[in-house]
């Protein structure tokens, strides 16, 4: 299986993170599936969580995707602040809130 075929599953917006100049991949491609994959699930397991604050607290979509972006963007999320960025822009997408 062939690189370009191996990239397909991941989406163009998350392989821009990992992309020099040139368009070339600065990573070992089972380094971006590892990180995609965690992205990912992390942006599938907050739904619930950006759901119920929103819900309990009140709080605008737009406020609780800032909160989001904010407590993953600290380095103890474990997320590079781009990672942190597109996990935020994923779970808008997923709540479809459209931000």
């Amino acid at each position: 299986m062939d690189a370009t075929h191996q990239l397909s599953w991941i989406p163009d917006s998350f392989t821009e993170l990992y992309r020099g100049q040139g368009g070339r991949l600065v990573v070992l491609l089972e380094e971006l599936r590892a990180r995609y994959e965690l992205c990912e699930d992390l942006a599938q397991q907050l739904v619930p969580a950006a759901q119920a604050v929103r819900h309990d607290d009140g709080l605008t979509e737009d406020d609780v995707l800032d909160r989001m972006e904010l407590a993953l963007s600290s380095p103890d999320s474990g997320l590079r602040e781009d990672e942190a960025r597109w996990v935020v822009r994923r779970l808008d997408e997923l709540l479809g809130w459209h931000r």
